[in-house]
């Protein structure tokens, strides 16, 4: 299985309406991206630590062909337009895991 983990932090002040286009794109891309298995996107809980990046998408995939669909789809490109226009800063790993349990 394989992880797309992406850390992510808005410029300051982006409207409500950029803020949903990002939310929408997201949605989009984590339902009509068949190679997603699944997606999920939160906030931080800092602990009381500062909150460089305050917000996480992490997307998985079956295998490494599956990731590099999403990587090259469509879809994922406009995330891409959007985190560049909307974004003050983020960060982009990719991991294979396995099950533990």
């Amino acid at each position: 299985m394989f992880l797309h983990i992406v850390l992510f932090r808005p410029k300051p002040g982006i409207s409500e309406s950029n803020r949903q286009a990002m939310l929408d794109a997201l949605r989009v891309a984590s339902t009509e991206i068949p190679s997603v298995k699944r997606f999920q996107i939160g906030e931080r809980v800092t602990h009381g630590m500062s909150a460089d990046y305050p917000y996480a998408a992490v997307i998985e995939f079956e295998g490494l062909g599956g990731l590099k669909q999403y990587l090259e789809h469509p879809k994922h490109e406009k995330i891409g337009m959007l985190f560049y226009e909307l974004l003050d800063g983020a960060l982009a790993y990719d991991y294979e895991v396995q099950l533990l349990s």
